[in-house]
């Protein structure tokens, strides 16, 4: 007797979950089908880059890739290269190095304790959750599962608004920058405009800029501010957080839990330790929220929020200050409203931001780096569109992925499923904080209790 699972997705959640399950010795066998979406599972979008200046945006010492083995990553690098410390910023190609060993590891001790898993290295075209099981297809044929989790990472990305069908068609406008990243063509554009300002512009303009050293960059945001940079060192809160947490719960309130923010900073050396010090109680924090209040986070601090919390690495820091003292970066203020084909270019209409004149801008190539993209409702990903029209799952309402229980089980509109889970970035209108390993290794080991326990 055995019990079969489905893992949909083929990056570092689907493989933190299979490690999860494979490392385990149920009273039943698992038979799991693997849907990696492509021929290199492990990796995905995250961790496929091979280029080094692409750095990890957490220490090594906090990437592990399971619950029980924090310092899994460290360890792994360690025993290449035993001057690596804990508060390092690795690139991330060498994290793709250290998923890849997990997995193959993983696979082996599976067999041992005679697991079965298949590799399926196609996407799953359709899922049909029922109260019993889960069937899952992949064309035509359909598969029935005793319980499936999507762990299928980030949507793919969409144009913004407003830009015109000419400038897509022109080829001119980027609208995924990683396949550029990898190959960027030889003849190197004059002018190279960014929108976007967070970790995935800082990876635009180091990479485009160092293969094209006499490119010059115009980067425009809401804001025009860059995330703020880690420190060299960690620091650590000088006192006990729980009166902060405690005083955020007792008042669920966007403008009162800025003030005590502000309040708990001032008590520190450094603003750093502060945030990062609600970093475990954040998913029960945003439960708190009522359904007024997250959106009123949305629109008016979450930009400050991301900035703070989702910093950038030292070194991809100073290669940016580098960028602006050499002239070859300007980074701009406003909105993009329109863009449109403009002689062998294209023009960009900026609306500045809090009003004024429409500003123009012509550049040869515009890169679209926005960040993850989480609205279900409006993704052109086929398994995602599949399951929101029949229903099965529910959008989440502010556009952040899936309704869910805390517990990983999507919603429908009689409840919560019994055998469809998701883990990562799907439960990001749950949880908040659902998109870093420190957090997916912990929903990982969460769903692999439950699949296990039934």
């Amino acid at each position: 007797m055995h019990r079969r699972v489905a893992i949909i997705g083929g990056g570092a959640a689907a493989a933190a979950l299979l490690g999860e399950l494979l490392e385990r010795q149920p009273p039943q066998t698992l038979h799991l089908d693997w849907y990696t979406g492509g021929p290199t599972p492990a990796r995905g979008v995250a961790y496929a880059t091979r280029s080094d200046r692409h750095l990890l945006n957490v220490r090594a010492a906090s990437m592990g890739m399971f619950a029980g083995k924090p310092q899994g990553f460290l360890d792994f690098v360690q025993r290449e290269e035993p001057s690596v410390a804990g508060t390092d910023f690795l690139p991330r190609r060498r994290y793709g190095d250290y998923l890849e060993a997990e997995v193959a590891r993983a696979l082996a001790l599976g067999k041992v304790h005679g697991h079965d898993v298949q590799i399926v290295p196609f996407a799953a075209d359709a899922v049909v959750p029922e109260a019993d099981g889960v069937t899952v297809f992949r064309g035509e044929e359909g598969r029935r599962v005793d319980a499936a989790v999507l762990a299928i990472g980030a949507l793919p990305p969409q144009p913004l608004a407003g830009v015109d069908a000419g400038a897509l068609a022109s080829g001119r406008y980027v609208v995924d920058p990683w396949p550029l990243l990898a190959a960027p063509p030889a003849a190197a554009p004059a002018h190279v405009a960014v929108i976007g300002l967070g970790l995935t512009a800082a990876d635009v303009l180091l990479e485009l800029a160092a293969r094209w050293p006499a490119t010059r960059f115009t980067a425009i945001s809401r804001h025009g501010l860059l995330p703020e940079p880690h420190l060299r060192s960690t620091a650590l809160p000088s006192g006990d957080s729980a009166e902060l947490i405690e005083a955020m719960q007792d008042a669920p309130e966007v403008r009162r839990w800025l003030h005590l923010l502000r309040e708990a900073i001032a008590q520190e050396e450094d603003w750093r330790s502060v945030i990062d010090s609600l970093r475990p109680h954040t998913p029960a924090l945003w439960a708190t929220l009522p359904p007024e209040q997250r959106r009123r986070f949305q629109r008016h601090a979450r930009w400050a929020w991301e900035r703070a919390r989702h910093r950038m690495p030292p070194p991809v820091a100073e290669g940016l200050a580098t960028l602006e003292q050499a002239g070859r970066l300007h980074r701009q203020r406003g909105h993009v409203h329109r863009v449109e084909p403009d002689g062998g270019g294209l023009r960009l209409e900026l609306r500045p931001h809090g009003g004024g004149a429409h500003e123009l801008l012509h550049a040869d190539l515009v890169v679209q780096s926005v960040g993850m993209d989480f609205d279900v409702a409006r993704t052109p990903h086929p398994l995602m569109r599949q399951l929101v029209v029949n229903r099965h799952v529910l959008p989440d309402p502010l556009g952040l992925g899936c309704q869910a229980t805390p517990q990983g089980r999507l919603l429908h509109e009689g409840g919560a499923w019994s055998r469809l889970f998701a883990i990562g970035s799907l439960l990001r209108g749950t949880l908040w904080e659902s998109t870093a390993m420190p957090e997916i290794r912990q929903q990982a080991r969460a769903v692999a209790d439950q699949l296990l326990a039934e």
